[in-house]
């Protein structure tokens, strides 16, 4: 060993040394159906109105450490009970780091439940937080027995609740979840990712819970690049949260796109609402495929269960499609497989390659 190599192993803590890092694929040449995003464009009329502002924005300051404007269009659009507040982050993962320091008491609990997004446990790890994951069922819904329990002996300080779930795509129940949130003796962050996909929010019940908060990011719904989320709730839990928040953590350009993006908001929610029903298309055609189950959901992505899951990706690869091979990543995803939802001609070349790999394998 190295003396490089040996101080690297005496300085880093164990954990992290043990950790893998959070793989993201090259996917240059390939039909990219892995990472749940938007696969449409926004209009001509919008670039042209994004690339003019954008030519003209002060990118030689710093941003607005807090840009009001967006915060308030964010605001109207949820049309967000009295009191509650928006707090912005760098994507979803800044704020779940945010909470997680925020608790992070010796002896604190993170829970969560499994299979669910990763960086809920990954985050706890890179604090040295406690995590403990209750098992969904079978079907993947909320084992309520189970959380109950968990939450009795736990007492955690940081719930995580991804709605609809990923990666497996369905929602929960909504009762469950109010369930939860009564049960828990800490805060319960309801993750709605997929919101745009789906039919139920818990952004009306933020006055009924003194201990929720809702988290949303922008970017299933087209903003991938900007790297924008928020939190939402009661403005005395975001002003402690806010002490976190590194200065600047939201850049010039993410700003002044995302504003102008949710002056138009319809036309984005038009695209989701294109995506719901190519995903309802998609899922029929792989129901009809043989050997391949297709989970119901109410996100942008569809679950696949098929043998030999990890050579069909290999083999989807080959033939330049790019999905997500979740087959190794947790217990209860043995051969299973998770496509986001392309435009109609991608998913008709994923479901060709497919049936194409299927067959030789």
């Amino acid at each position: 060993m190295s003396f490089i190599s040996a101080l690297v192993h005496q300085l880093i803590r164990p954990e992290i040394l043990a950790l893998h890092a959070y793989h993201v694929p090259v996917s240059d040449g390939f039909i990219k159906l892995d990472a749940m995003e938007n696969p449409y464009l926004v209009p001509a009329f919008l670039r042209e109105e994004i690339a003019a502002a954008v030519s003209n924005a002060a990118i030689n300051r710093y941003p607005d450490p807090n840009p009001q404007i967006l915060k308030q269009k964010i605001r109207a659009l949820l049309e967000l009970p009295q009191g509650m507040e928006v707090l912005l982050g760098n994507g979803s993962d800044e704020l779940i780091q945010l909470l997680a320091m925020a608790v992070n008491k010796p002896g604190a609990t993170l829970l969560g439940v499994e299979p669910s997004f990763v960086m809920y446990k990954m985050i706890a790890t890179f604090l040295g937080m406690r995590y403990a994951g209750v098992p969904l069922t079978r079907d993947f819904s909320l084992d309520m027995g189970a959380m109950l329990s968990a939450i009795e002996r736990e007492q955690p300080a940081l719930i995580f609740l991804a709605y609809p779930n990923n990666p497996t795509g369905n929602p929960y129940s909504a009762r469950d979840i109010k369930a939860i949130i009564a049960a828990a003796p800490g805060l319960v962050v309801v993750d709605e990712a997929y919101y745009a996909f789906a039919d139920d929010s818990f952004i009306p019940h933020l006055a009924e819970y003194p201990n929720l908060l809702v988290m949303r990011t922008f970017s299933k719904l087209g903003m991938a690049g900007l790297r924008l989320g928020f939190l939402a709730g009661s403005e005395l839990w975001l002003n402690e949260l806010e002490k976190l928040r590194l200065p600047y953590n939201v850049g010039v350009l993410p700003q002044l796109v995302a504003e102008i993006l949710l002056d138009h908001h319809d036309v984005l929610l038009a695209q989701a609402e294109q995506i719901k029903q190519d995903r309802s298309k998609l899922a029929q055609q792989l129901g009809a495929v043989d050997g391949v189950r297709v989970y119901p959901s109410a996100a942008n992505f569809l679950l696949l269960r098929v043998a030999r899951a990890k050579a069909i990706f290999e083999a989807l690869k080959q033939r330049g499609v790019l999905i997500k091979n979740l087959h190794g990543s947790h217990a209860m995803l043995e051969d299973c497989l998770r496509v986001t939802v392309g435009t109609p001609a991608e998913n008709e070349r994923f479901v060709a390659a497919l049936k194409e790999s299927l067959q030789a394998i």
